[in-house]
């Protein structure tokens, strides 16, 4: 089975934790839109598309007795490095190094002896911009704090797709969207055009995982209904939305087929991973679809 996860930061690295238990051929197609924290800065200083969710998800997919795997998260605490993760210095040294984001993702994978590939979802400095009721909202921090939030765009605003990631989404058997911030994470890899087209067209089951709760402010007062017309106005149709049964939303009606199962431990702010790969692997199997379409 071919699999492709779609988004960025914690929610895409749980995403593809999950799917690497079902399978060897996981790609996961990432958000360069942060400008946060050490992301941001760094991103100021050497003018290099955002790293941060890149770093987390090639993470996800590492060895985990690889020990540049097991520092690769360290957060510096002192001096100019204070902020600072390891593996985030390690991405930008050798994108300003060589001129090529594919090239120094592909580096750090092989170096962290990564299952699967990690793409950007563009290779472009790109700006996560929206319209909301209130007026507009540039970059992602900024967006993330806005409500009633109506589009997402990007700047500039056809940013090209990496061919590998179009041609990963084209061939997969399974696409996961999600979970993750929905506007800031989620629609941040998605509305890139090429990603956008790719999963128009492609023939693999194509399948929301949504949050466990609505996000403040960003997706303040959303239902498990609002989410799926967010991803419907900005082109992306699933066509399965897979959601924890204990959660807020996972009791909230929805006009896609849902499958509402159990995907949390202790931890009900947490996907966990067995619980996610459990569950996706009875959707791709037929069993999923019988509760409700």
């Amino acid at each position: 089975m071919r699999a492709v996860a779609i988004g960025g930061g914690h929610g895409t690295a749980v995403s593809l934790r999950a799917l690497r238990r079902l399978t060897p051929d996981v790609t996961g197609v990432v958000s360069v839109a942060d400008d946060g924290g050490s992301t941001g800065r760094l991103r100021a200083m050497l003018s290099v598309p955002a790293v941060g969710d890149l770093r987390k998800c090639l993470g996800a997919l590492a060895d985990p007795h690889n020990p540049v795997a097991e520092s690769f998260e360290h957060r510096f605490s002192v001096g100019e490095l204070a902020g600072h993760t390891v593996g985030n210095l390690l991405l930008v040294g050798l994108i300003d190094a060589t001129g090529d984001l594919e090239a120094a993702i592909g580096a750090v994978a092989e170096v962290l002896g990564v299952t699967g590939r990690i793409l950007p979802a563009t290779r472009e400095k790109v700006v996560l911009c929206a319209s909301t009721a209130e007026g507009s909202a540039r970059g992602q921090t900024e967006v993330h704090r806005q409500s009633a939030i109506r589009r997402v765009v990007l700047d500039p605003p056809y940013p090209a797709a990496p061919i590998a990631a179009v041609e990963a989404i084209e061939r997969a058997d399974l696409v996961l969207v999600g979970p993750g911030s929905l506007f800031t994470s989620v629609l941040a890899a998605a509305v890139v055009p090429g990603v956008t087209q790719a999963l128009a067209g492609s023939r693999a089951t194509r399948v929301y995982v949504a949050n466990l709760r609505p996000e403040l402010p960003e997706t303040a007062g959303y239902r498990l209904q609002d989410h799926v017309d967010a991803l419907d106005a900005h082109g992306i149709v699933p066509d399965v939305v897979l959601v924890d049964a204990q959660s807020p939303l996972g009791r909230d009606p929805c006009t896609l087929p849902t499958v509402r199962a159990r995907l949390t431990g202790r931890n009900p702010y947490v996907h966990r991973v067995q619980d996610l790969a459990r569950a996706v692997g009875r959707l791709v199997a037929g069993e999923g679809r019988k509760a409700e379409g």
